[in-house]
């Protein structure tokens, strides 16, 4: 029989989760849609692969750089507020990355459009914080994120599609930056009306079941805060912040490598068309979402996260070393769909582990360190990539140097103290 408490979280993951979800595949489209505009852009606009990869990369840049301000801005203004002000900005840079001419203007309007994003994704966890205690966060951070591998199987033949536009002067990469930016700018204005602060604000909430939920954050948070650390330079200090920050450094290194460059590496297979190599590109990530979903739960369901982040980064690692080594089509697409999903996999577990020993202005400022400092994987990843690619001629080497990254990411994690919070328990001493 369900409780009243059971009842009262699935009508808050009701109103809040499907949002969450729609906003950040608005957001990590927005990231990513480059991946298929270089397919026409690198030509038009004379670029080499080294310049890609360093615009495609420079976006985390800009990121790392605003990411914990945003975040302890969130804390102090609302959720609301910030995070609609945040997609109408980085809406608005989406739609500018149409007008560049040259690789200056590419690599700055990529820089903007990472300070722009920077905060949206660990507000978003740190939001969860909010509504849910660690026994459930994996489950809904996993629900959260499963956007990321949608947004790239929704979005890679779409944008494959809106390639073939032209028209009222501007090409096919164009018009997808155009398309593809505006919904960010619209559902930030639908974010003021809809996104709740907290509990309390929330008007689908009566006074008993804002209380109610109150009050499982406030019993967690006040049983945390005896054993753990509030401040945010305690938190930046912390030798398992930094670890966490390796950690998500050599994932992002391995999972921006490939779907920055997943668009070319498939149309590298033969003479295939934007729309074909769209719809190829979507398959690896499916296998990412049903790893990010499984792997997620039974996280949860087991409450253990060290070893379910560390499988996912060994399945990546695995997947990226024999991609590297095939020279068959059918065979790298096999391999890079078990890393894809070896990467997500690693997600939900992993962003438990932050806010399992981080409370109040520790917990805004640690994920978003955690998450700006291991973000710049995002950035040597594709930069790798363009470079090793460039002088190689091929993916093989640049793919297996992306999987030592990720191995080296398995080690970390497999290294982490067993008495890491996992969400069950908290920090001793």
């Amino acid at each position: 029989m369900e409780t009243q408490e059971s009842i009262l979280l699935q009508k808050v993951t009701r109103k809040l989760i499907p949002f969450m979800f729609v906003l950040y595949i608005v957001a990590y489209l927005d990231r990513v849609n480059v991946t298929f505009a270089q397919l026409q852009m690198k030509k038009a606009l004379d670029f080499t692969d080294t310049v890609y990869g360093i615009g495609s990369g420079i976006f985390f840049v800009g990121y790392f750089l605003f990411e914990v301000p945003s975040n302890l801005i969130l804390e102090r203004v609302g959720a609301r507020r910030w995070i609609a002000r945040i997609m109408v900005t980085w809406g608005i840079m989406a739609v500018g990355m149409l007008f560049i001419k040259s690789a200056t203007a590419f690599y700055a309007m990529r820089f903007l459009l990472g300070l722009a994003e920077a905060g949206f994704f660990p507000g978003m966890i740190l939001y969860l914080t909010y509504w849910y205690t660690a026994k459930e966060r994996a489950r809904m951070i996993a629900s959260f994120m499963i956007a990321i591998p949608f947004a790239n199987i929704i979005g890679s033949p779409i944008s494959g599609k809106l390639l073939s536009l032209e028209g009222f002067g501007l090409a096919g990469w164009q018009w997808l930056f155009l398309l593809e930016g505006i919904p960010a700018i619209l559902l930030g204005i639908v974010v003021l009306f809809y996104l709740p602060n907290n509990p309390q604000s929330a008007k689908w909430l009566s006074k008993d079941e804002a209380d109610l939920i109150q009050s499982r954050i406030d019993a967690e948070r006040s049983h945390k805060e005896e054993h753990s650390h509030g401040s945010l330079k305690a938190a930046i200090s912390h030798p398992r912040v930094w670890q966490l920050c390796l950690i998500y450094f050599t994932l992002n290194v391995g999972a921006y490598g490939i779907n920055m460059w997943l668009p070319q590496i498939i149309k590298s297979f033969g003479k295939l068309s934007d729309v074909q190599t769209g719809f190829l590109t979507a398959i690896p990530y499916v296998a990412g979402a049903i790893g990010l979903l499984c792997n997620g739960y039974h996280s949860d369901r087991t409450q253990e996260r060290r070893l379910h982040v560390a499988f996912g980064a060994l399945v990546g690692a695995i997947g990226l070393f024999i991609s590297g080594q095939l020279k068959s089509p059918v065979g790298q697409l096999c391999a890079i769909t078990v890393a894809q999903a070896g990467f997500n996999a690693m997600l939900a577990p992993f962003w438990t582990l932050p806010v399992a020993f981080l409370v109040s202005t520790a917990a805004a400022g640690g994920i978003a360190f955690i998450n700006s400092v291991g973000n710049l994987g995002g950035f040597v990843g594709p930069f790798l990539i363009g470079k090793l690619k460039e002088q190689t001629h091929s993916f093989a080497i640049p793919l297996t140097v992306l999987s030592v990254f990720l191995f080296v990411g398995f080690l970390l994690t497999y290294a982490l103290k067993k008495d890491v919070p996992t969400g069950a328990e908290t920090e001793e001493g």
